[in-house]
């Protein structure tokens, strides 16, 4: 049976998915790779906690919107 790689020496295109972490800045799988050396590779980083994620990108927005000077008007005319 052909292999992935005999598709890809024809010229084809393969992703295949595998599991690796981080350490100390490096990319690391957590199992064996049957890739040549040199294989290039897309890497897709999953966030842990989703929420921090969310809090963070959404903190900076927010930030934008409701901490600026021209919106003082508004709490300078709720205090008459």
């Amino acid at each position: 049976m052909a292999s992935a790689y005999d598709y890809l020496e024809r010229g084809g295109t393969v992703l295949e998915t595998i599991w690796a972490v981080v350490h100390d800045g490096k990319i690391e799988p957590v199992g064996e790779i049957d890739a040549p050396e040199g294989t290039r590779a897309l890497v897709t980083l999953l966030v842990e906690n989703e929420d921090d994620f969310w809090q963070g990108a959404s903190s900076e927005s927010l930030d934008t919107i409701w901490a600026n000077a021209e919106d003082d008007v508004y709490a300078e005319l709720l205090e008459k």
